[in-house]
């Protein structure tokens, strides 16, 4: 089940939703760096997400999937944000630098032909945010929050789906390690449970974050060939002609 537009928007505009995309943003744009004159495309409900690269990186978009619906966005100015189906993306090969797929992956319902067609739209050495609900956490067992509608994945999970796919991970992190509960004595502790879970290790996080890099070439099955014999032509006896 996926959340619509509305609920999404609602809930980053509640305390608990401010302080969600506070913890996420700064785990997320740890990975994510610099996207000065960069492409940069946010899939699902990335937007929450997207503020601060908007205005830096070259171009940046926002697709939405129909089932979800779609808001304007940014505020002011052109209009970046785009009904789309994630599994067929109205874009050319390589033409994306940075992907970051928030709300996304635990809602289609073919995981792998998102993330091939991630792949298919990313440049060469192109990299891949991943925003996902840990299936160990408390917030995937919440649906008082988007991260509790959807399928979960565990880490081994993720790595198999993303080798699958191509992908290779190069950063991986876990992040929040709050209670998903709306008290403001809760939220006002956030930081201090972050950074608890974080300096332990904790497993019950409440997504993980992976930074993952496309990679550049698609193994090719290798079969062996029968090669057919090669037969020599026999030699035959021919009897001389008799004299006359």
């Amino acid at each position: 089940m996926r959340l619509d537009v509305n609920g999404l928007r609602a809930f980053y505009a509640s305390p608990l939703g401010r302080t969600t995309h506070r913890v996420v943003g700064r785990a997320l744009h740890e990975f994510l760096g610099s996207v000065s004159g960069l492409r940069v495309l946010g899939i699902g409900y990335a937007t929450p997400y997207l503020g601060p690269i908007h205005c830096i990186a070259e171009r940046t978009l926002a697709f939405m999937p129909a089932t979800q619906g779609v808001v304007n966005w940014p505020d002011t100015g052109r209009s970046c944000a785009a009904l789309a189906d994630p599994t067929m993306m109205p874009l050319p090969e390589a033409a994306i630098d940075r992907v970051i797929l928030v709300h996304a992956l635990e809602s289609v319902e073919s995981p792998t032909e998102l993330l091939q067609e991630v792949w298919r739209t990313l440049t060469p050495g192109g990299r891949m945010i991943l925003v996902v609900p840990n299936r160990r956490g408390v917030w995937a067992r919440r649906e008082a929050t988007p991260f509790g509608h959807g399928q979960p994945y565990s880490r081994s999970q993720l790595g198999r789906l993303m080798r699958d796919t191509l992908f290779s991970p190069v950063n991986w992190s876990e992040t929040l390690y709050m209670p998903p509960v709306r008290s403001r004595l809760m939220l006002r502790t956030g930081p201090a449970w972050e950074r608890l879970g974080t300096s332990l290790s904790l497993p019950f996080a409440g997504l993980h974050v992976v930074d993952a890099t496309k990679q550049l070439y698609r193994p090719i099955a290798v079969q062996q060939v029968r090669r057919a014999r090669r037969l020599a032509p026999a030699r035959v006896l021919v009897p001389a002609p008799s004299p006359g």
